[in-house]
């Protein structure tokens, strides 16, 4: 058993090693809830109304949105293409296309990269095995920074055993709940 100086010393330390991802995995994470009402990783510099004339029944594929993006007016690498209810999308690295295909109308958005904010948040989104196994030594520390900081306090009325047990049941009671009810 590691005693409550040395879970201190640990906790501590481990803490501040740990703070800029702790505070960054935070702040992206917070914008990543909320992803569903704005884009946090790109603001809108302009907006231009197009309209296009798109052959009915036309076989829409990544080659013809590509020459499109490009006929619009549009330098930009090309991400990905859908067709979906009539509608045309096209995502490039600093611009999306909607047409309507029925009537040919549309709009072209240019956005740029929110600074700090598009970073932190590709932090979230990195498949790098390089990253991956840094994440998986990250989570690893921050199991034992909860380890350490339960046995850390080794005697009186706010030790682990006499009330932490408590609060760390309601910190995993209130994730299940929302797992089961949501």
């Amino acid at each position: 058993m590691i005693s409550p100086l040395k879970a201190r010393n640990l906790h501590r330390d481990l803490g501040y090693f740990y703070i800029g991802l702790i505070i960054s995995f935070a702040f992206s994470g917070i914008l990543m809830n909320h992803r569903e009402h704005w884009h946090p990783e790109k603001y809108t510099v302009q907006t231009k109304t197009i309209s296009v004339n798109i052959p009915k029944d036309m076989d829409i594929t990544e080659k013809y949105a590509e020459e499109l993006g490009k006929q619009l007016g549009i330098d930009d690498k090309i991400r990905r293409h859908k067709v979906k209810e009539d509608e045309l999308k096209i995502s490039f690295e600093k611009n999306d296309v909607e047409i309507d295909l029925k009537t040919g109308k549309g709009e072209i958005v240019t956005f740029m990269k929110t600074p700090i904010i598009s970073q932190t948040m590709k932090l979230h989104k990195s498949t790098s095995n390089w990253w991956i196994y840094y994440s998986d030594i990250f989570g690893l520390s921050l199991i034992t920074i909860a380890l350490t900081g339960a046995i850390m306090i080794p005697a009186g009325k706010f030790t682990f055993k006499k009330r932490g047990w408590k609060l760390a049941l309601a910190g995993l009671i209130v994730p299940l709940l929302i797992l089961i009810f949501v």
